[in-house]
């Protein structure tokens, strides 16, 4: 498909254009995981298993939370 036909057929409200596209390709700017080793003393882990459990998620969970939830609040901080 041309791009051009792809574009009307995006811009029309009707059409559905998931089928025209190759998902497995697909990605996300920023998004790609990269892994990472840090060290805790145990009281720190006993508090985030202890976090994790009460509120239903895994320990890497919640620390991948909080650790955005800190970093989206210090960039609001920086840009007042």
């Amino acid at each position: 498909m041309k791009a051009k036909d792809f574009d009307k057929k995006f811009n029309q409200d009707n059409e559905d254009i998931i089928d025209d596209l190759d998902l497995s390709t697909m990605r996300r700017p920023n998004q790609e995981q990269k892994r990472i080793n840090v060290d805790f003393p145990a009281w720190v882990v006993d508090s985030l298993d202890r976090e994790a459990a009460r509120i239903g998620v895994t320990r890497q969970s919640i620390i991948k939370v909080w650790l955005v939830e800190r970093l989206q609040s210090e960039a609001a901080n920086k840009s007042i």
